[in-house]
């Protein structure tokens, strides 16, 4: 079932803004055998298409048309020809952001590892298949459910990791105790 738009609208806010809410709520996949793995947003990254580390810096392409596409949708890439990562789009549609999700507690199935968001991506069986899925449709593979942080948790910023470019930016966002 498509959630109402108060979630898109949320989503449809600048991308730095949208990062940090995005932690605590939870990520659920559908896995193909039919598990259902529910995990927790505790780490993320603002992209934007003003700043050259994004993949929409250049503008709209068929690999990044999702970050281009209405709020709340699943942009997944392959890089360095061996991961994948997911990203969920933001702003505005014409826009090209997204929050990519770097790391996830596991709610259920706790042994699984779910830090760095290549390991995240192999171990929820997310690819390519999945890009363009509707993530406030919990009818769908892989979507969001809303979330709250605990009353004991912060978060913290930093700039991104793993880039060379606009790496001063502190669009890194984390729950402190991850």
């Amino acid at each position: 079932m498509a959630v109402g738009g108060k979630l898109r609208e949320l989503l449809s806010q600048p991308v730095e803004e949208v990062a940090p809410r995005l932690l605590g709520w939870g990520l659920v996949r559908r896995m193909p055998e039919g598990e259902i793995v529910e995990a927790r947003l505790i780490e993320v990254e603002a992209y934007h298409q003003r700043e050259p580390a994004s993949h929409s810096f250049r503008g709209p392409t068929q690999r990044n048309a999702v970050m281009f596409g209405a709020p709340g949708y699943a942009y997944v890439y392959f890089i360095y020809g061996m991961h994948y990562c997911l990203n969920v789009s933001c702003e505005p549609e014409g826009v090209g952001a997204a929050v990519l999700i770097r790391a996830a507690e596991a709610v259920r199935h706790a042994r699984l590892r779910l830090n760095g968001p290549a390991v995240l991506c192999k171990n929820l069986a997310i690819d390519r298949s999945l890009n363009g899925t509707d993530m406030l449709d919990s009818s769908s593979p892989l979507y969001l459910k809303p979330g709250m942080l605990r009353q004991d948790e912060r978060i913290v910023s930093s700039p991104r990791i793993g880039i060379r470019v606009a790496n001063d930016l502190p669009w890194r966002f984390r729950i402190e105790e991850h």
